[in-house]
């Protein structure tokens, strides 16, 4: 699945708010009880596992100039809630990208 959010504000400043920011993606996991591991593999792309309710859901976020791209890899068993996860990813994801 893959989820883009536009934005304006250049590589660089979404880097710094995502490294600022990155301890608060477990928060945006329905039910609380997730463990995120975030891992950045190089500067534009940050590296997630989500672990919650037995299974383990890899993630990446890409960073370009104009746009910020969620990529989950969502297991087939879990596909059902996959417009709930995708809402959830623009909502959130639009806040991790906000000013503080």
């Amino acid at each position: 699945m893959r989820v883009p959010l536009q934005h304006n504000l250049g590589k660089e400043e979404v880097r710094r708010r995502l490294h600022a920011r990155s301890h608060e993606i477990g928060d945006a996991i329905p039910g609380g009880v997730a463990d995120v591991s975030v891992d950045w593999h190089h500067e534009d792309c940050m590296a997630l596992d989500i672990k919650a309710m037995g299974n383990v859901v890899k993630s990446r976020v890409l960073i370009e100039e104009t746009q910020v791209i969620f990529e989950v890899d969502l297991p087939q068993a879990l596909s059902f809630v996959e417009p709930m996860i995708a809402g959830a990813i623009r909502k959130k994801g639009q806040k991790l990208l906000e000013p503080k």
